[in-house]
């Protein structure tokens, strides 16, 4: 018996080297994982660092269907962090390629390696914009106000 897909939320964030191919390479690397498929990927934003250093950031989230748990999405997506040249030298510093599960399923998860939902996504408007262009229903209108303030801007 095969597990029930799951639907989660990855955001997706570059600031190094060639931020839009990065974006994009993630996204294929996503749909072609065993037991992932790529439902649908939101458009692409500009956004300064939050929290960060560097040049500004290009943002995406997609939503993807799922027969693996939590950990084992987590384990893709840090392998495609890897892939892409991501180095960890300091806490937020700038990278060629971030991926955050935001959500899965109804999950909540509170581990050493994952916290689901993402413990900062409702505080970053690099999230709520495109999260609510491709599932409106999960961001509210008052989680879109208190990041209001922060510069995004929408590039296709």
């Amino acid at each position: 018996m095969s597990r029930q897909d799951v639907t989660a939320y990855v955001a997706l964030g570059a600031n190094l080297g060639e931020a839009e191919r990065s974006l994009r390479t993630a996204l294929q690397a996503l749909a072609a994982a065993p037991g992932v498929r790529l439902v649908r990927a939101s458009g692409l934003y500009r956004t300064a660092p939050v929290d960060s250093s560097g040049p500004d950031y290009l943002n995406a989230v997609a939503e993807v269907a799922t027969t693996g748990t939590a950990p084992e999405l987590l384990d893709l997506l840090q392998s495609i962090e890897q892939q892409a040249g991501r180095e960890r030298p300091y806490r937020n510093a700038p990278r060629t390629l971030d991926l955050d599960l935001l959500l899965f399923g109804e999950a909540r998860i509170v581990s050493s390696r994952l916290t689901v939902p993402h413990p900062r996504m409702f505080e970053r408007a690099f999230v709520l914009m495109p999260l609510a262009e491709i599932a409106p229903r999960l961001v509210s209108e008052t989680q879109m106000q208190a990041v209001a303030a922060q510069r995004i801007e929408r590039l296709t």
